[in-house]
Protein backbone atom coordinates (compact mmCIF):
# COMPACT_ATOMS: atom_id res chain seq x y z
CA UNK A 1 0.00 0.00 0.00
CA UNK A 2 2.87 2.38 0.67
CA UNK A 3 3.98 2.23 -2.95
CA UNK A 4 0.47 2.79 -4.25
CA UNK A 5 -0.14 5.59 -1.78
CA UNK A 6 3.11 7.19 -2.97
CA UNK A 7 1.84 7.04 -6.55
CA UNK A 8 -1.46 8.56 -5.46
CA UNK A 9 0.30 11.43 -3.71
CA UNK A 10 2.46 12.07 -6.76
CA UNK A 11 -0.61 12.21 -8.99
CA UNK A 12 -2.32 14.66 -6.68
CA UNK A 13 0.76 16.84 -6.34
CA UNK A 14 1.42 16.78 -10.07
CA UNK A 15 -2.10 17.93 -10.75
CA UNK A 16 -1.73 20.72 -8.22
CA UNK A 17 1.52 21.84 -9.86
CA UNK A 18 -0.06 21.82 -13.31
CA UNK A 19 -2.97 23.95 -12.19
CA UNK A 20 -0.54 26.37 -10.62
CA UNK A 21 1.88 26.68 -13.55
CA UNK A 22 2.57 30.26 -14.48
CA UNK A 23 2.60 31.36 -10.84
CA UNK A 24 5.90 32.00 -9.15
CA UNK A 25 6.89 29.33 -6.70
CA UNK A 26 6.73 30.41 -3.09
CA UNK A 27 7.40 28.83 0.24
CA UNK A 28 4.25 27.36 1.73
CA UNK A 29 3.21 29.03 4.94
CA UNK A 30 0.88 27.83 7.66
CA UNK A 31 -1.74 30.19 6.24
CA UNK A 32 -1.38 28.60 2.79
CA UNK A 33 -1.96 25.20 4.35
CA UNK A 34 -5.38 26.38 5.50
CA UNK A 35 -6.42 27.16 1.92
CA UNK A 36 -8.63 24.86 -0.11
CA UNK A 37 -6.52 23.80 -3.08
CA UNK A 38 -8.32 22.00 -5.89
CA UNK A 39 -7.12 19.90 -8.80
CA UNK A 40 -9.11 18.05 -11.45
CA UNK A 41 -7.42 14.78 -12.37
CA UNK A 42 -10.03 13.61 -14.90
CA UNK A 43 -13.75 13.68 -15.52
CA UNK A 44 -15.56 12.51 -12.40
CA UNK A 45 -12.46 12.88 -10.22
CA UNK A 46 -11.41 15.91 -8.21
CA UNK A 47 -8.89 16.29 -5.41
CA UNK A 48 -9.00 18.93 -2.70
CA UNK A 49 -6.18 19.63 -0.29
CA UNK A 50 -7.58 20.85 3.02
CA UNK A 51 -4.62 21.47 5.26
CA UNK A 52 -3.09 18.08 5.96
CA UNK A 53 -6.10 16.23 4.56
CA UNK A 54 -6.28 15.29 0.89
CA UNK A 55 -9.72 14.23 -0.35
CA UNK A 56 -10.44 12.81 -3.77
CA UNK A 57 -14.02 12.68 -5.02
CA UNK A 58 -14.78 9.64 -7.15
CA UNK A 59 -18.00 9.64 -9.15
CA UNK A 60 -19.36 6.11 -9.33
CA UNK A 61 -22.23 6.83 -11.71
CA UNK A 62 -21.25 6.90 -15.38
CA UNK A 63 -24.43 8.56 -16.62
CA UNK A 64 -26.07 11.79 -15.55
CA UNK A 65 -27.94 11.39 -12.28
CA UNK A 66 -31.07 13.29 -11.34
CA UNK A 67 -33.10 12.81 -8.19
CA UNK A 68 -36.71 12.61 -9.33
CA UNK A 69 -39.08 15.27 -8.12
CA UNK A 70 -41.36 12.55 -6.70
CA UNK A 71 -38.63 11.66 -4.17
CA UNK A 72 -39.43 14.91 -2.35
CA UNK A 73 -43.19 14.80 -1.72
CA UNK A 74 -42.96 17.37 1.08
CA UNK A 75 -41.79 20.02 -1.37
CA UNK A 76 -44.64 22.03 -2.84
CA UNK A 77 -45.08 22.30 -6.58
CA UNK A 78 -44.68 26.06 -6.31
CA UNK A 79 -41.30 25.66 -4.60
CA UNK A 80 -40.12 23.13 -7.17
CA UNK A 81 -41.27 25.43 -9.97
CA UNK A 82 -39.55 28.45 -8.44
CA UNK A 83 -36.27 26.53 -8.40
CA UNK A 84 -36.79 25.11 -11.92
CA UNK A 85 -36.44 21.56 -10.62
CA UNK A 86 -39.47 20.05 -12.33
CA UNK A 87 -37.30 17.64 -14.32
CA UNK A 88 -35.29 16.45 -11.34
CA UNK A 89 -32.50 17.60 -9.05
CA UNK A 90 -28.84 17.18 -10.09
CA UNK A 91 -26.99 14.68 -7.94
CA UNK A 92 -24.29 12.04 -8.03
CA UNK A 93 -23.42 8.65 -6.59
CA UNK A 94 -19.99 9.10 -5.10
CA UNK A 95 -17.24 7.77 -2.89
CA UNK A 96 -14.22 9.55 -1.43
CA UNK A 97 -10.60 8.51 -1.03
CA UNK A 98 -9.05 10.44 1.83
CA UNK A 99 -5.41 10.68 2.82
CA UNK A 100 -4.92 11.84 6.41
CA UNK A 101 -2.35 11.24 9.14
CA UNK A 102 -0.41 8.86 6.93
CA UNK A 103 -3.41 6.67 6.06
CA UNK A 104 -5.55 6.31 2.96
CA UNK A 105 -9.22 5.71 3.72
CA UNK A 106 -12.03 4.89 1.30
CA UNK A 107 -15.43 6.21 2.35
CA UNK A 108 -18.25 4.06 0.87
CA UNK A 109 -18.02 1.98 -2.29
CA UNK A 110 -20.84 2.96 -4.65
CA UNK A 111 -23.40 0.67 -6.20
CA UNK A 112 -21.39 -1.88 -8.21
CA UNK A 113 -23.46 -1.31 -11.35
CA UNK A 114 -22.13 -2.67 -14.66
CA UNK A 115 -20.82 0.80 -15.50
CA UNK A 116 -19.63 1.77 -12.00
CA UNK A 117 -16.50 3.89 -12.14
CA UNK A 118 -15.09 3.35 -8.65
CA UNK A 119 -12.56 0.60 -9.39
CA UNK A 120 -11.39 2.01 -12.74
CA UNK A 121 -10.89 5.38 -11.09
CA UNK A 122 -8.97 3.90 -8.17
CA UNK A 123 -6.75 2.19 -10.73
CA UNK A 124 -5.95 5.51 -12.40
CA UNK A 125 -4.98 6.81 -8.97
CA UNK A 126 -2.58 3.90 -8.52
CA UNK A 127 -4.77 2.12 -5.98
CA UNK A 128 -5.65 -1.55 -6.47
CA UNK A 129 -8.49 -3.18 -4.48
CA UNK A 130 -5.99 -5.03 -2.31
CA UNK A 131 -4.30 -1.72 -1.45
CA UNK A 132 -7.43 -0.41 0.30
CA UNK A 133 -6.65 -1.02 3.96
CA UNK A 134 -9.32 1.17 5.58
CA UNK A 135 -12.95 1.36 4.51
CA UNK A 136 -15.35 3.59 6.46
CA UNK A 137 -19.08 3.24 5.80
CA UNK A 138 -21.63 6.01 6.24
CA UNK A 139 -24.52 3.52 6.21
CA UNK A 140 -25.69 0.23 4.72
CA UNK A 141 -27.82 1.18 1.72
CA UNK A 142 -26.94 -0.70 -1.46
CA UNK A 143 -25.46 2.31 -3.27
CA UNK A 144 -22.89 2.62 -0.47
CA UNK A 145 -21.93 -1.00 0.23
CA UNK A 146 -22.67 -2.50 -3.21
CA UNK A 147 -19.07 -2.07 -4.34
CA UNK A 148 -17.80 -4.25 -1.49
CA UNK A 149 -18.83 -7.47 -3.20
CA UNK A 150 -18.53 -8.98 -6.66
CA UNK A 151 -20.90 -11.93 -6.61
CA UNK A 152 -19.83 -13.97 -3.61
CA UNK A 153 -16.30 -12.56 -3.47
CA UNK A 154 -15.02 -9.58 -1.49
CA UNK A 155 -13.64 -6.75 -3.61
CA UNK A 156 -11.29 -5.33 -0.97
CA UNK A 157 -9.56 -8.41 0.49
CA UNK A 158 -7.34 -6.55 2.98
CA UNK A 159 -9.69 -3.76 4.06
CA UNK A 160 -10.39 -3.09 7.71
CA UNK A 161 -14.07 -2.09 7.63
CA UNK A 162 -15.51 0.40 10.09
CA UNK A 163 -19.24 0.96 10.63
CA UNK A 164 -21.62 2.23 13.30
CA UNK A 165 -22.69 -0.40 15.81
CA UNK A 166 -26.13 1.21 15.84
CA UNK A 167 -26.36 0.79 12.06
CA UNK A 168 -25.14 -2.80 12.20
CA UNK A 169 -27.51 -3.86 14.96
CA UNK A 170 -30.50 -2.21 13.31
CA UNK A 171 -29.98 -3.84 9.93
CA UNK A 172 -29.22 -7.25 11.39
CA UNK A 173 -32.58 -7.22 13.14
CA UNK A 174 -34.54 -6.36 9.98
CA UNK A 175 -36.50 -8.98 7.99
CA UNK A 176 -34.56 -11.05 5.48
CA UNK A 177 -36.28 -9.41 2.54
CA UNK A 178 -34.75 -6.08 3.60
CA UNK A 179 -31.31 -6.97 4.90
CA UNK A 180 -30.09 -9.84 2.69
CA UNK A 181 -27.40 -7.75 1.00
CA UNK A 182 -26.22 -6.30 4.30
CA UNK A 183 -26.00 -9.70 5.99
CA UNK A 184 -24.10 -11.22 3.08
CA UNK A 185 -21.67 -8.31 2.88
CA UNK A 186 -20.99 -7.94 6.58
CA UNK A 187 -20.51 -11.68 7.01
CA UNK A 188 -18.01 -11.67 4.13
CA UNK A 189 -15.93 -9.04 5.95
CA UNK A 190 -16.65 -10.23 9.49
CA UNK A 191 -13.01 -11.00 10.35
CA UNK A 192 -12.08 -7.38 9.58
CA UNK A 193 -15.26 -5.61 10.67
CA UNK A 194 -14.99 -3.01 13.44
CA UNK A 195 -18.11 -1.52 15.02
CA UNK A 196 -17.75 1.89 16.63
CA UNK A 197 -19.80 4.12 18.88
CA UNK A 198 -20.63 7.67 17.87
CA UNK A 199 -17.93 10.02 19.07
CA UNK A 200 -15.14 7.48 18.66
CA UNK A 201 -11.92 8.58 17.00
CA UNK A 202 -10.93 6.10 14.32
CA UNK A 203 -7.55 5.40 12.67
CA UNK A 204 -6.35 8.47 10.80
CA UNK A 205 -7.72 10.74 13.55
CA UNK A 206 -11.17 10.58 11.95
CA UNK A 207 -14.11 11.27 14.26
CA UNK A 208 -17.34 9.28 13.75
CA UNK A 209 -20.37 11.51 14.33
CA UNK A 210 -24.04 10.83 14.97
CA UNK A 211 -26.02 11.73 11.83
CA UNK A 212 -28.95 9.35 12.28
CA UNK A 213 -32.26 9.68 10.49
CA UNK A 214 -31.53 8.67 6.95
CA UNK A 215 -30.84 5.25 8.45
CA UNK A 216 -30.77 4.18 12.11
CA UNK A 217 -26.99 4.53 12.42
CA UNK A 218 -26.17 6.94 9.60
CA UNK A 219 -22.71 8.39 10.26
CA UNK A 220 -20.87 11.57 9.34
CA UNK A 221 -17.08 11.68 9.61
CA UNK A 222 -14.76 14.58 10.29
CA UNK A 223 -11.11 14.60 9.28
CA UNK A 224 -9.63 18.03 9.93
CA UNK A 225 -11.52 20.53 7.80
CA UNK A 226 -13.28 17.78 5.81
CA UNK A 227 -16.77 16.63 6.76
CA UNK A 228 -18.08 13.49 5.06
CA UNK A 229 -21.88 13.85 5.25
CA UNK A 230 -22.98 10.64 3.53
CA UNK A 231 -26.65 10.93 2.57
CA UNK A 232 -27.66 13.92 4.67
CA UNK A 233 -28.49 15.62 1.37
CA UNK A 234 -29.99 13.96 -1.69
CA UNK A 235 -31.04 17.05 -3.63
CA UNK A 236 -28.66 19.89 -2.90
CA UNK A 237 -30.45 22.50 -5.02
CA UNK A 238 -33.51 21.97 -2.83
CA UNK A 239 -32.29 20.82 0.58
CA UNK A 240 -29.41 23.21 1.17
CA UNK A 241 -31.92 26.03 1.42
CA UNK A 242 -34.76 23.85 2.74
CA UNK A 243 -33.23 21.26 5.08
CA UNK A 244 -36.71 20.59 6.48
CA UNK A 245 -37.57 18.73 3.26
CA UNK A 246 -36.75 15.01 3.23
CA UNK A 247 -36.26 12.53 0.46
CA UNK A 248 -38.42 9.41 0.70
CA UNK A 249 -35.19 7.47 1.36
CA UNK A 250 -34.95 8.96 4.86
CA UNK A 251 -36.15 6.28 7.28
CA UNK A 252 -36.82 8.66 10.20
CA UNK A 253 -37.86 12.04 8.84
CA UNK A 254 -37.76 13.93 12.13
CA UNK A 255 -34.28 12.68 12.99
CA UNK A 256 -33.05 13.25 9.42
CA UNK A 257 -34.18 16.88 9.49
CA UNK A 258 -32.49 17.41 12.85
CA UNK A 259 -29.23 15.88 11.62
CA UNK A 260 -29.32 17.82 8.34
CA UNK A 261 -29.88 21.17 10.06
CA UNK A 262 -27.24 20.43 12.67
CA UNK A 263 -24.46 19.52 10.25
CA UNK A 264 -25.19 22.30 7.78
CA UNK A 265 -24.78 24.78 10.63
CA UNK A 266 -21.82 22.88 12.09
CA UNK A 267 -19.98 22.99 8.76
CA UNK A 268 -20.69 26.71 8.39
CA UNK A 269 -19.64 27.57 11.94
CA UNK A 270 -16.37 25.63 11.68
CA UNK A 271 -15.41 26.46 8.10
CA UNK A 272 -15.62 22.84 6.96
CA UNK A 273 -15.81 21.51 3.44
CA UNK A 274 -18.65 19.02 3.09
CA UNK A 275 -18.25 15.91 0.95
CA UNK A 276 -21.57 14.23 0.19
CA UNK A 277 -22.27 10.99 -1.61
CA UNK A 278 -25.18 12.55 -3.51
CA UNK A 279 -24.04 16.13 -3.89
CA UNK A 280 -23.86 17.14 -7.57
CA UNK A 281 -20.51 16.91 -9.30
CA UNK A 282 -18.02 17.67 -7.95
CA UNK A 283 -19.50 16.43 -4.69
CA UNK A 284 -17.90 19.02 -2.41
CA UNK A 285 -19.70 21.94 -0.84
Amino acid sequence: MKNKGWKYSVIGMAALLLTGCGNKAKKQTSEDMKMDSTSVISDGVQTRQLGDVQATWIQDNAKERLMERTLFPDASDSLIDSLSLQNGIPASMSAFLVSTNGLQILFDTGLWAPDSRLLPTLKTLGVAPEDVRYLYLTHFHGDHIGGMMKGDSVVFPKAEVYASKVEYDAWMSMPADRNAQVVKTMNAYKDRLHLFEFGDTLPGDVVAMNAVGHTPGHTAYQAGKLLIIGDLIHGAALQLEHPEICATYDMDKEAAIKSRKHFLQYAKDNGLTMAGMHLPAPAFK
